[in-house]
């Protein structure tokens, strides 16, 4: 089984195993295989695109969770320019699961904010595997009150399993913490603008996830809990996970026709991690086309479009 491919990708990667074979043999020898390399790929991708466009929800969750996906720092490094890391919340310490910083979008100053899983064991340790403690979460309130004193926009990027629910991260007060990012965002006197590139879990993707657009990636999931704890719950078992994921309604589809979900921004074929170069430039442009907008709206205005766009969902 190939690791760099999911479960219901395995026959793709069947056919790329084959590929990199006769590319070795074709090194190897005097032997023109190139026609034949390119019917195999052309028979790769036409396989690819049946086996994402019959995507199930479980699927979908897969996808984001794939250990190749681009985090924050991946997307950040090719959106922005002039990108400066600030650190700690002034009351505990700094949390390195939530990162944020000035930076610049085609040259306009804004304010970044994301959630980052990291590389590796011992940089997934070092972020906490990507769940922000209540220090991280006073980070980002404090980077988001900074924007607004210097009027800079600020663009999110939510990518978490959740909040981290141990007892340190109780003892310091997480649920206050997620309350007061959404009660603060909910009326920060300037742009913002948030997007789901991996996985939106719970109150720890909402911390930084209130805004005036929400965008999520094609593969890309955001609910209320993991379907493995939904199903733990209703089932009492996690094996009925894939059946939860259906039931949530989890990926951007399902919530752009409720209205909770502004623009789905499409993933190259197989996902962003086949072609990350791709998807950065894909969100630079939607992030551009948004931004532009949400600055020629007077502030009172753009607070008031804010209020009404949380108070229709459920509508």
């Amino acid at each position: 089984m190939n690791l760099n491919y999911l479960s219901f990708e395995q026959p793709i990667a069947d056919l790329e195993g084959k590929i990199e074979e006769l590319q070795l043999v074709g090194n190897d020898s005097d032997i023109n295989i190139a026609e034949e390399i390119s019917k195999l790929r052309q028979k790769s991708r036409k396989l690819t695109e049946n086996i994402y466009s019959k995507l199930t929800p479980w699927d979908v969750v897969q996808v984001a969770r794939h250990p190749q996906r681009p985090y924050a720092l991946d997307y950040i490094q090719r959106i922005f320019t002039d990108w400066e890391e600030m650190h700690g919340d002034r009351h505990f310490g700094d949390d390195s699961a939530i990162v944020g910083g000035v930076a610049r979008l085609n040259g306009k100053p804004v304010m970044v904010i994301g959630e980052e899983k990291g590389r590796g064991v011992n940089e997934k340790v070092m972020r906490n595997f990507g769940m922000p403690k209540a220090e991280g979460y006073r980070k980002a309130l404090r980077l988001m009150e900074l924007a607004e004193r210097f009027n800079l926009p600020v663009i999110t990027l939510i990518d978490t399993p959740g909040a981290y629910p141990g007892i340190d991260s109780e003892e310091r007060n997480i649920s206050e913490s997620i309350a007061q990012n959404l009660a603060v965002m909910s009326r920060l006197k300037t742009p913002i603008i948030c997007t789901v590139i991996g996985e939106g879990s719970s109150g720890g993707a909402l911390a930084i996830g209130v805004g005036d657009r929400l965008n999520m990636l094609q593969y890309s999931t955001y609910f209320v809990i993991s379907p493995e704890g939904c199903a733990n719950i209703i089932w009492k078992t996690s094996e009925k996970a894939p059946q939860a994921a259906e039931a949530m309604g989890v990926t951007s589809d399902n919530l752009e026709q409720l209205g909770i979900v502004d623009e789905t921004i499409p993933e190259p074929l197989g996902g962003a991690h086949r072609d990350i170069d791709t998807m950065s430039e894909n969100i630079k442009q939607h992030l551009t086309g948004q931004l532009e907008t949400l600055q020629n709206i007077p502030v009172d205005q753009l607070l008031e479009q804010r209020y009404q766009r949380l108070m229709s969902y459920g509508n």
